[in-house]
């Protein structure tokens, strides 16, 4: 199912979002975030932020109780849940700290997975999964299962499963966070070039060192932003690696530039 595609200026847009869960819980209190096309937006807080509800929002995974919700210029709230699954399928792609890859099943299956929703047909989804992990330096490990891989190899199969359809939104939840620093090194180098090739980055992170590695911090506490430089600021390049260390490799080349789709793709 498609879902048309207005223009405006930004992918990421909240204004006076509030989340209150059962038992009267105020996860986020009147938060307001703007987040233009290609920055690279780390959204970073201790445990109890708020920032995980953040995610959930910004992924459409969930509702807020109050306030707008804007994603690519659609305006969650007045959505159906197939809209909301197409939305997600075009827009966005998705990291977490877990890989959740499929033991059984190879580097290129477990990325051609990600594709299914999309109705792409099987050789098609496999083509696109084997140019993913190209685009994040797997391309010798298509056949490889998950056990012969190593942690950041791992992570980066992750990475090319999220952003096999060329999605203009990547969301990265504690990204490293299983991983050492040669590992995190190789996913920081990934994201950065992403981010590079254009593709709209927000880490979610408590970890300050990868934070204050993105070019533009959000700050939340107790539920609210309690700092944020301001939308476009996340365009300039990231700052030096902090996972990095002599002799650490970083990534596997820069990542191609997003196809331009015209539109608000």
């Amino acid at each position: 199912m498609s879902v048309p595609q207005p223009k405006q200026p930004y992918i990421v847009e909240l204004r006076e979002v509030t989340k209150v869960y059962d038992g009267g819980v105020r996860a986020l209190r009147g938060v307001d975030l703007l987040i233009e096309r290609g920055e690279l937006v780390a959204i970073a807080g201790p445990s109890g932020s708020g920032k995980s509800t953040l995610l959930h929002l910004i992924g459409t995974l969930d509702r807020p109780t109050t306030g707008t919700v804007r994603i690519a210029g659609h305006d969650v709230a007045g959505l159906r849940d197939r809209e909301l699954s197409a939305l997600r399928a075009r827009h966005l792609g998705f990291v977490f700290q877990q890989f959740h890859l499929a033991p059984g099943m190879s580097a290129l299956d477990n990325v051609a997975d990600g594709l299914l929703y999309t109705g792409t047909p099987l050789r098609t989804r496999r083509e696109r999964a084997a140019a993913a992990l190209e685009r994040v330096g797997l391309g010798h490990r298509l056949g490889h299962r998950p056990s012969q891989l190593s942690g950041g190899e791992q992570q980066r199969v992750a990475v090319a499963r999220a952003v096999a359809g060329d999605p203009p939104l990547l969301l990265a939840d504690e990204p490293t966070g299983n991983l050492d620093t040669a590992a995190g090194a190789e996913v920081l180098g990934v994201l950065r070039d992403l981010h590079a090739a254009g593709t709209t980055i927000a880490v979610i992170t408590h970890d300050l060192e990868i934070a204050e590695w993105c070019p533009r911090q959000v700050r939340v506490r107790d539920g609210r932003v309690v700092a944020d430089p301001g939308a476009g600021i996340g365009r300039r390049p990231p700052g030096p690696n902090p996972k990095a260390r002599p002799g650490v490799p970083e990534a596997a080349g820069p990542i191609p530039a997003r196809k331009a789709t015209g539109g608000t793709r």
